[in-house]
């Protein structure tokens, strides 16, 4: 999750530097080189903004970490900087034009789409082939961002419900002129900076985006792009885990050059292919480890019946005119050569 945190930062330069011409692409050679190659447009005030609204909301973050009961004050932040930023680009309208706001948007919500859905032959197979594609990343993606926040909330994620759920919110998302939907890393990241705990959080907020489509899209014609993306850096900025790097590097070198692929991949290539060649690793290794397994010498732990690697264990002996060996994997017609070649 490092490299696509690096990646959406990095997307938000274009909002933190006021920056309107900006590439579509996301590797950090293309996103560096449209960020200086359009230096011209940077405009200072809102790089002021920027940093003093992104200060506020890491210092906001900061201070709900190291005092946990005042969670409220790191979930109270991204609001009030869009209130208070909405608020100062609604005074000074017209006076700082480089200051980029939202403007008008379009009310209400998208109509039914049941009618345009078309099975005839000639868009069929075009679709089966885009609906293919897009659906195994949008499972890996939402996959690998349910895993992470797991990970950090200490719960489980079952594949298969995450299967079920995606693929029903697309169907009927289909029939409401909806696009294909995942789990958002940049959206989840903000709900988990915000605080919240459970599902319900969900709920919540689709409610408040349906009552701001309905009642409350006017309001948000002052809001700048600024806030927005100093809100989402705030959010996975934190993804940026150098400890947890470093004990992976001391646990296991071989899993830190695959994190590193998945990193340097995702910022350099694209996530697709980051992730698609770390996984790449992680399956070579598995096919080395089931087609060349470790064979380990064992010995007694004197006074018991336990026997350990010797390597491992200072206190384990030979037992004499035996070579005790323990394969680490199931032996198969992929092993077996390999082996009678080590053994003998």
């Amino acid at each position: 999750m490092a490299g696509v945190a690096v990646i959406v930062s990095l997307q938000q330069l274009k909002s933190l530097l006021g920056i309107t011409h900006f590439t579509k692409k996301m590797t950090i050679v293309d996103v560096l080189s449209s960020v200086f190659s359009n230096i011209h447009e940077w405009s200072w005030q809102t790089i002021v903004m920027g940093a003093g609204f992104l200060i506020l909301l890491l210092l906001a973050r900061q201070f709900s970490l190291k005092k946990p009961k005042y969670f409220w004050v790191s979930a109270g932040a991204p609001l009030l900087s869009v209130i208070t930023s909405t608020a100062i680009l609604f005074a000074i309208r017209g006076k700082h034009p480089a200051i980029l706001v939202i403007g008008k948007l379009p009310e209400g919500v998208n109509p039914p789409s049941v009618k345009m859905l078309y099975f005839e032959a000639t868009h069929l197979g075009l679709a089966i082939k885009t609906g293919i594609i897009v659906g195994i990343l949008s499972l890996t993606e939402s996959i690998a961002v349910g895993r992470t926040f797991a990970a950090i909330r200490k719960y489980k994620v079952d594949g298969n419900k995450e299967m079920i759920a995606i693929g029903l919110m697309n169907v009927i998302g289909s029939t409401t002129s909806c696009f294909a939907s995942t789990g958002s890393f940049s959206r989840t990241a903000v709900n988990h900076n915000a605080g919240a705990k459970t599902a319900m959080s969900n709920i919540v907020m689709s409610v408040a985006v349906l009552v701001t489509l309905l009642f409350l899209m006017p309001l948000l014609h002052y809001t700048p792009h600024v806030v927005l993306g100093a809100i989402i850096v705030t959010a996975v900025i934190g993804f940026v885990d150098i400890p947890a790097a470093y004990r992976i590097w001391k646990i296991d070198k071989f899993d830190f050059v695959v994190m590193l692929t998945a990193f340097f991949g995702v910022i350099f290539i694209s996530v697709e292919y980051g992730l698609a060649l770390a996984v790449g690793l992680s399956i070579l290794r598995i096919l080395l480890q089931i087609t060349r397994p470790k064979t380990v010498m064992l010995g007694n732990i004197p006074g018991t019946r336990l026997y350990r690697d010797l390597h491992h264990y200072n206190q384990a002996t030979r037992i004499p005119g035996f070579l005790i060996l323990s394969i680490e994997a199931p032996i198969n017609f992929a092993n077996i050569t390999y082996l009678q070649q080590r053994l003998v």
